[in-house]
């Protein structure tokens, strides 16, 4: 079983206790724990359990001021060591389905129905355990966040109704032996836009965004109107200036476009008719460590 096909039933488990209720939550907590023992996970979940005992953790949390639903679970500073507990505590309650609506009435009561219990638990506990264990398992053994650029030699362009200088921008990128992504020549695959965008963009380690004068606009209070970009185009580029950093996203400006004032300092390069702006380009790709032979802009 691949690890991805192994998480999508791991989530189908979870989303089959958030539906279900008293009567019918111990199915889908015993499978929950059985997807979690799966061989492929093996490395990780020892890892993450070691040295650690759930008798001891359990006997450890205090009993508050006896009003039920008020006791707090003390959690360790120790992100992995909380994944461990976690682990072995839903494995508990896959043994003990009663002591999983004990535990709820304990610390996540919010009434008087089991049903309300269980839900709770698997609202506060299980959903960010399985968010933060598959993060843990992907990022190799570790639960330390870090800024992951990619290594990729694909540039996204993003792009509005100049279809001439698009031409022009891909087959220059092209030319220099990296791959240029343009997302409507993409498949969809079933997807909406924005997830299409979404999973496209991940895979890119540059981004240059045309700034072409497509609208107009202005201030309410002012009758003077100004070219402006495609709003789809700024958004685009505060997403990728976010994801990838500033220093992988190049801003290529035509005309006299409107720049907007949340992007005052963005670097940016006119689209001369010299095609100075390639050269520019180029540099900009190179400091970003994309691999590629410069000299092939003279070919």
């Amino acid at each position: 079983m691949a690890t991805a096909d192994l998480f999508t039933q791991i989530n189908n488990a979870v989303l089959d206790l958030q539906n279900s209720s008293y009567s019918s939550f111990e199915r889908p907590i015993k499978v929950l724990a059985r997807l979690l023992k799966h061989p492929d996970l093996t490395q990780a979940n020892t890892r993450l359990t070691q040295d650690l005992d759930i008798e001891a953790f359990l006997a450890s949390q205090g009993r508050g001021n006896g009003m039920v639903g008020a006791d707090k679970v003390e959690w360790p500073d120790d992100p992995d060591k909380t994944l461990g507990l976690t682990l072995l505590l839903i494995y508990k309650f896959a043994d003990q389905p009663d002591f999983m609506a004990e535990f709820g009435y304990t610390f996540f009561n919010s009434g008087s129905k089991l049903d309300t219990n269980i839900h709770a638990v698997s609202r506060q506990l299980i959903i960010p355990f399985v968010r933060d264990y598959r993060a843990y398992v992907l990022n190799n053994h570790s639960s330390k966040a870090a800024l992951v650029i990619p290594e990729s030699n694909k540039v996204f362009i993003v792009h509005g109704h100049d279809e001439a200088v698009l031409h022009n921008l891909a087959r220059f990128i092209e030319k220099l032996g990296l791959e240029a992504i343009v997302l409507r020549e993409q498949p969809n695959q079933g997807r909406t836009i924005i997830e299409k965008f979404e999973a496209v963009s991940a895979e890119v380690g540059f981004a240059v965004v045309l700034f072409t004068p497509d609208d107009v606009g202005g201030s309410v209070k002012s009758d003077a109107k100004s070219a402006r970009a495609r709003q789809n185009v700024v958004f685009e580029l505060g997403f990728f200036a976010g994801r990838l950093g500033r220093g992988r996203v190049c801003l290529l400006r035509k005309g006299d476009v409107e720049v907007p004032s949340d992007l005052f300092g963005v670097i940016y390069t006119d689209l001369d008719d010299a095609e100075g702006w390639k050269a520019s380009l180029v540099r900009e790709m190179k400091a970003a460590k994309l691999d590629f032979d410069a000299n092939r802009i003279y070919a």
